[in-house]
C-alpha cells in the first residue's frame, strides 16, 4: 500500500541507523595497533544508493583505524539501481562485500552468485552469530543455506496518528475522538460550522487509524492459526463502506484520488484542511509550516479509533531485517571479509559506528542518549550506510538518538508510540525474501491501492468488490496467497 511503502521507506531511510567516533580500542577490546598487525588484504563493498562518497566519510577513516581494513566502498547510482547491479554481477566484479535489499538478496542467491556463509560464520562470525537471532537467520534463509548476514531493524514501532489543530477542536467545543462514530461526528461539525475548511484531506488508501477499528492495519491477517490477505477480510469492506460514506458527504478531500503528500501538508498547515494523516518524521517541517500561519496553535494527535464493537487496532512497523550482508563467490577474500564484518560488531566497536564517542558526538541525559549537534550530523550522518548487520538489543537505544535530533519529532514520536498497546505487526515481518510475492507485490499493491482510491470517490461500486478480488488474484494474487500461506505454515511448527 502506498501509505504502509511510503512511511515504511521513510522510516528505514530518516531512522535507519546511526554511528560513531571510537575510543583508543576497536571493538574486540584490541588496540587499533592490535587489530592492524598482521597483515590484511583490501577489500572491496557495494552498498546501496546514496548521494555521497563513502570514501571521504569520517565513518570509513574511523572504521580503518579500528579494524586495520582498508576497504575501498562504492555506492549503487540513484537511478535504476537494480539494474546496475545485475550488470556488476553479470561482470563478475571481484567485490567482497554486498549490502543487499530483500528482493536483490533473493535474487543473487538464487542465481548462485553469493558464497552460502554458513561455515564462515561458525569459523569466522562468531559474534554475528550469538547476536542475531534464530529468527533472524531463519529470514535469510534461501533453500535451506545462509547467503546473507541479516541486519535487523532494531525495533517496531507506530509511524502515525490523525492530526488536528488544537484550536479548531476548541471552537468547535469538542474533545479528541476516540471511536469511529465520534470521529465521524466531529468532521460533520467542521463541514457545518466552519465552511471554508475541508474536514479530512489524504492521499492514502490505507488509513490505518481508521481501518485498524475494522481489524485491517496489516496486508497479512492471521485468523485461526492460517494467514489471509487483507482482501479477503470482511473488515476491508467495512472500511471502504465508511471511507465512501464519508466521500460521498463531502468530509472528505474531493482532490483526495490525486493530492500528494506535500499538497495534504500544506491545505492543514495553512489552514485549509482540519484532519489529516500525521507521521511523526513529518512534524517538525509541518509543525514549522503551521505556526507561521498560526503561531498560537498546537497539533493535537488522534491515535487510533474504536470500532462498534471496541475493535482498535495499529500497524507496528519495523522490528524485521531490512538489509542483507552478503559476500559474492566471486571474492577471493571471503574469510578476510567475514571477520571484518564480525569485528564490527563487538560491543565497543558498534557502539563507535552506531553513535560515535561520549562527549563528542552523544551526550547522556537522563539515562537517554541525545545527538551533539552538529557535529553528530557532520560525521554520523551517513553511518547507516556502513551497518553490515547490527547487535538489536543494544540497538534499541542508540536508534533512538536520531529521534531526539529534533524536540518536535521526539515528542512526536513518543506521542504516538502509545498506540503499541494495540498494535500488531505484519505476520511477514520475519519471512525471508519471497520470489513470488516479490515478483508480484509492486504489480499487486497498485492494483490495491487504485481500487480502493476509486471507492473512495465513488468511480467503483462496492458490488463491484468481489469481482475486484478475483481480479486481484487472477494477475498474481493466488500465486503469491499460495507462497505465503505456505512459508507461514512452515514457520510456524
Amino acid at each position: 500500500m502506498k501509505k504502509q511503502v511510503t512511511v515504511a521507506l521513510s522510516a528505514t531511510l530518516v531512522l535507519s541507523a546511526l554511528a560513531g567516533c571510537g575510543s583508543n580500542t576497536s571493538g574486540g577490546g584490541q588496540t587499533s595497533a592490535d587489530s592492524s598487525s598482521a597483515a590484511k588484504p583490501e577489500l572491496r563493498q557495494l552498498g546501496f544508493q546514496r548521494n555521497f562518497d563513502p570514501n571521504n566519510d569520517p565513518v570509513a577513516k574511523m572504521l580503518e583505524e579500528k579494524t586495520g581494513y582498508k576497504v575501498k566502498y562504492e555506492a549503487l547510482p540513484l537511478e535504476n539501481p537494480d539494474d546496475k547491479l545485475n550488470l556488476l554481477m553479470a561482470n563478475k566484479e571481484p567485490y567482497d562485500i554486498l549490502k543487499l535489499s530483500g528482493s536483490q538478496y533473493r535474487k543473487l542467491a538464487s542465481q548462485g552468485a553469493l558464497e552460502p556463509l554458513d561455515d564462515l560464520l561458525k569459523t569466522s562470525g562468531q559474534t554475528l552469530q550469538k547476536i542475531n537471532t534464530p529468527e533472524s537467520f531463519e529470514a535469510a534463509k534461501v533453500d535451506g543455506k545462509i547467503y546473507g548476514i541479516p541486519e535487523r531493524h532494531p525495533r517496531g514501532f507506530v509511524g502515525s496518528s490523525l492530526a488536528i489543530r488544537q484550536d479548531v477542536l476548541d471552537e468547535l467545543g469538542m474533545k479528541v475522538p476516540t471511536t469511529l462514530d465520534e470521529f465521524y461526528t466531529l468532521l460533520k461539525a467542521v463541514k457545518e460550522k466552519k465552511k471554508d475548511m475541508i474536514p479530512f484531506a489524504g492521499f492514502e488508501s490505507l488509513i490505518t487509524e481508521i481501518s485498524g477499528a475494522f481489524g485491517i492495519a496489516t496486508q497479512w491477517i492471521e485468523k485461526d492459526g492460517k494467514l489471509i490477505n487483507r482482501l479477503d477480510d470482511p473488515g476491508m469492506k467495512e472500511y471502504l463502506d465508511f471511507m465512501s460514506k464519508l466521500y460521498s458527504e463531502g468530509l472528505l478531500d474531493p482532490e483526495w484520488p490525486v493530492n500528494k503528500a506535500a499538497t495534504v501538508q500544506q491545505k492543514f498547515t495553512s489552514g485549509k484542511a482540519a484532519v489529516i494523516p500525521y507521521g511523526w518524521g513529518m512534524a517538525p517541517a509541518v509543525t514549522d509550516a503551521m505556526k507561521k500561519t498560526f503561531p498560537n496553535s498546537k497539533i493535537t494527535l488522534i491515535p487510533g479509533l474504536k470500532g462498534k464493537d471496541g475493535k482498535q487496532t495499529q500497524w507496528i512497523q519495523g522490528g524485521g531485517v531490512s538489509w542483507y550482508i552478503a559476500i559474492p563467490k566471486v571474492s577471493k577474500n571471503k574469510e578476510a571479509a567475514m571477520k571484518y564484518l564480525d569485528l564490527k560488531v563487538q560491543p565497543e566497536l558498534f557502539k563507535n559506528l552506531s553513535i560515535g564517542e561520549e562527549g563528542v558526538h552523544y551526550k547522556k541525559e537522563n539515562d537517554k542518549l541525545f545527538p551533539i549537534l552538529p557535529k553528530f550530523n557532520e560525521e554520523r550522518g551517513n553511518a547507516d550506510w556502513f551497518l553490515t548487520s547490527s547487535d538489536p538489543e543494544a540497538f534499541q537505544e542508540y536508534w533512538l538518538l536520531r529521534v531526539r535530533k529534533d524536540p518536535v519529532l521526539y515528542s512526536t514520536f513518543e506521542e504516538i508510540q502509545k498506540q503499541m498497546s494495540f498494535g500488531k505487526q505484519d505476520p511477514l515481518t520475519f519471512a525471508p525474501p519471497l520470489p513470488v510475492l516479490g515478483t508480484n507485490i509492486q504489480k499487486l499493491n497498485k492494483l490495491e491501492n487504485d481500487y480502493i482510491i476509486k471507492v473512495f470517490a465513488g468511480a467503483e461500486k462496492m458490488s463491484g468488490y468481489d469481482n475486484f478480488v478475483q481480479q486481484w488474484k487472477s494477475q498474481g494474487g493466488s500465486e503469491v496467497i499460495k507462497e505465503v500461506t505456505e512459508w507461514y505454515a512452515k514457520f510456524k511448527k
